[in-house]
């Protein structure tokens, strides 16, 4: 069973190229901010050595590698977690896979447009941990709400994960 990995960056710093380079796809990467608005999947085979030489002494009728599923999503900008560019649905994307690959744009070219207008990798790796955080945080007040109102209920496992997901906000809240 394999599992799902976002592409994550700001618009135009090469998600979906790395999408294409992964998974052979040719989806359109042009040089405009939100070229991809819908998520693209792919789904490449993963070899492992050890399943082959498995599959050697097991002689199975067929042998079937592991997968990864990688999700070319759309580009994330400052604000996201307020709505701005494709805020919501953009996070609502990440929040599907298993793990992020976050794409950095390090390098200059005046005929790709960057987004902040340019090109300051430290902070466009800010701006993405930043919306990453904002959204972990808001999604762990919205867990506490709705588990404050079963525990009043009497539920003893809403009780448990409420515990949990207090000292959970306790560390979003911490300075980094």
């Amino acid at each position: 069973m394999g599992f799902k990995c976002g592409i994550v960056g700001l618009p135009n710093v090469g998600k979906s190229t790395l999408f294409n380079a992964l998974t052979k796809a040719g989806i359109e990467a042009a040089n405009y901010p939100f070229c991809t608005i819908e998520p693209n999947t792919g789904v490449v085979p993963m070899p492992d050595p050890r399943l082959d030489a498995l599959a050697e002494i097991v002689k199975p009728e067929r042998v079937l590698p592991t997968t990864m599923e990688f999700v070319d999503i759309a580009g994330l900008v400052a604000g996201a977690s307020k709505g701005e560019g494709l805020g919501n649905k953009f996070l609502a994307n990440i929040r599907e896979t298993d793990a992020i690959g976050h794409v950095v744009r390090c390098f200059e070219n005046d005929d790709i447009v960057h987004v902040a207008g340019k090109i300051d990798p430290a902070d466009d790796i800010e701006i993405i941990n930043t919306e990453l955080a904002l959204a972990d945080l808001d999604s762990c007040e919205r867990a506490i709400q709705r588990l404050q109102k079963r525990a009043k209920g009497g539920d003893k496992d809403a009780k448990f994960e409420l515990s949990i997901m207090e000292k959970i906000l306790l560390c979003l809240k911490m300075p980094v």
